[in-house]
């Protein structure tokens, strides 16, 4: 019996020794399977993956992309949507500087949204190359006169503008003018009519790192997606900040509710004097 147990003790030995074996040798092949399939893997996403950009103009061509892109799918109220890391690279230290001083000492600020009535099909029915040809003078209009009126552009996304001012006069000045202008401009007039919106409110922000945040920068650009192509809407805080003998006109339109802002809101066309 004795000697029936011992030979039984020597056989399971043998199979545990060699179960322990073929254990770890299944376990190394494992070990090995998965190291091959992570190489291939990150081969995989490498040969998919764009290159990075070659410099600071490579890299500035593909956040215009990016931001255009986001304009078109989320509207003009994409602009109010930048991470910080965007943020970062729409201005630089000085331009930043320069975007929170325009803001008073408690907080307000008279920000500027705009963009082009439909220009996806727009930018279908001319092509792409004649497209960059009515950006590049839609911007040269916009600028010339944000900048005759003090004002700072906080960012900018394909077509759309937001840009700050430090008083409301100043705001819808710029805005009338640039609404005379466009049809002005040569290219525009050419491939156009080039028809742009604009909606202008006034009150207390957020401000970091070179950009504004907070419920009333989202009132701008509700407003702004009030208007129709050519024309400047205002809300009631920036008729309240205008002195009397400013040289604009407001026309009170009905009380319209603004997405995800409670209540209802007193907008204003805002129109040239006449001459």
């Amino acid at each position: 019996m004795a000697i029936v147990l011992g030979v039984v003790c020597v056989l399971l030995v043998v199979v545990i020794v060699g179960f322990a074996r073929d254990r770890g040798r299944l376990q190394r092949q494992l070990a090995d399977a998965q190291h091959h399939i992570t190489q291939l893997e990150s081969d995989l996403d490498a040969a998919l993956r764009p290159p990075p950009p070659s410099n600071s103009a490579d890299r500035a061509v593909r956040r215009v992309i990016r931001a255009a892109t986001r304009v078109r799918e989320h509207g003009i109220t994409g602009l109010i949507q930048s991470t910080v890391e965007d943020l970062q690279s729409w201005a630089s230290d000085d331009e930043r500087a320069d975007i929170l001083n325009m803001a008073a000492s408690d907080g307000t600020v008279t920000l500027f949204f705009s963009d082009i009535e439909d220009s996806t099909p727009l930018n279908d029915r001319l092509g792409d190359s004649t497209w960059v040809k009515v950006l590049a003078a839609h911007d040269r209009v916009l600028r010339t006169q944000i900048e005759r009126y003090r004002g700072q552009v906080v960012k900018t996304a394909g077509d759309g503008f937001m840009v700050a001012f430090r008083d409301a006069e100043a705001a819808c000045r710029a805005a009338l003018a640039i609404q005379r202008d466009l049809p002005r401009d040569v290219t525009l007039r050419r491939y156009g009519p080039i028809l742009v919106r604009i909606g202008i409110h006034t009150g207390q922000v957020v401000a970091r790192d070179g950009d504004y945040f907070g419920r009333n920068v989202a009132m701008a650009a509700r407003v702004a997606n009030l208007a129709l192509g050519g024309e400047v809407l205002a809300s009631d805080a920036v008729r309240e900040a205008l002195d009397d003998d400013a040289a604009v006109v407001l026309v009170e339109r009905d009380a319209v509710e603004l997405k995800g802002l409670p209540g209802e809101h007193v907008v204003w066309e805002l129109l040239a004097p006449a001459t």
